[in-house]
């Protein structure tokens, strides 16, 4: 679950121009030939990626929130940093922006939530798709603009899907009209435990979106867009030209609850 915060200034003009290149031209920082499967974490440092957690500064690891030991990529709240967790809301930016592709990770909760962490954060975390150029958002912003693919833990007692949708400062097209819920459940089954789990989203510029668990679509929409209602999104809009989102970057959040991630990778599709 996500929230787009508005309250204070969120972005400087030069910021906001900034921003908006990352999303005006997403094919251009595309690497690799369509169809190569590209390992976006190389399983040993966060070369390819760049941190923008909430209170500080694009760039500034805060905590060593984002790290990477025995080969996997995690994300942790240590108690000296973190004796709360103060809604430092954290996403993990990839250095290059992308628009038609296909995005797979392999995913596993772990330990426990870190305190002052909101309830519906607990076993919560995303890969966020179309993002705004991260260089571009105010410090305390606490969320990029974006389509969420959430990633959910079960609880060990009730259904908890994986798989959803959610759209800060975003909407999508269902059924041919504009779906304008913040969050939407998948089909998926609900993950107890601190097991393996493996999840895919296929992406087709402003097109298509599916998300894919166990090798079935559990949920997709189209035409995902910037939301005219939010304040900060309605700028983003009016500064690329419209509403339509082509493309742009991905981000692995930090929402509270430790995660593992042993494998990030992305599969360059052909636009139409």
């Amino acid at each position: 679950m996500t929230r787009l915060n508005t309250s204070k200034a969120w972005l400087a003009c030069w910021g906001l121009v900034v921003g908006i290149a990352g999303w005006a031209e997403p094919a251009a920082a595309q690497d690799g030939s369509p169809g190569q499967w590209i390992q976006l974490f190389n399983g040993k440092n966060l070369d390819g990626w760049k941190p923008k957690i909430r209170h500080h500064a694009f760039g500034e690891n805060y905590g060593d929130t984002f790290r990477v030991e025995d080969g996997l990529l995690k994300v942790r709240y240590d108690k000296d940093k973190y004796e709360k967790y103060g809604e430092k809301f954290g996403h993990l930016f990839t250095e290059k922006s992308y628009s038609h592709y296909r995005l797979r990770v392999e995913y596993r909760f772990v330990g426990d939530q870190c305190p002052g962490g909101p309830g519906w954060a607990l076993r919560n975390s995303g890969m966020m798709l179309h993002c705004e150029n991260p260089e571009g958002m105010a410090l305390d912003q606490d969320f990029p603009a974006s389509i969420e693919y959430q990633l959910l833990g079960g609880d060990g007692k009730t259904s908890r899907t994986t798989a959803n949708l959610c759209t800060p400062g975003t909407n999508v097209v269902m059924a041919e009209k504009l779906f304008l819920p913040h969050c939407t459940s998948s089909k998926s089954k609900t993950y107890h435990g601190e097991q393996w789990v493996t999840a895919e989203v296929e992406v087709h510029g402003d097109g298509e979106i599916k998300h894919i668990l166990e090798g079935q679509t559990v949920l997709s929409y189209t035409k995902p867009q910037l939301d005219q209602r939010d304040a900060h999104a309605k700028q983003l809009a009016q500064a690329q030209g419209g509403v339509m989102l082509k493309g742009g970057y991905i981000a692995l959040q930090s929402e509270s609850h430790p995660i593992d991630f042993r494998k990030v990778e992305i599969q360059i599709l052909d636009a139409p």
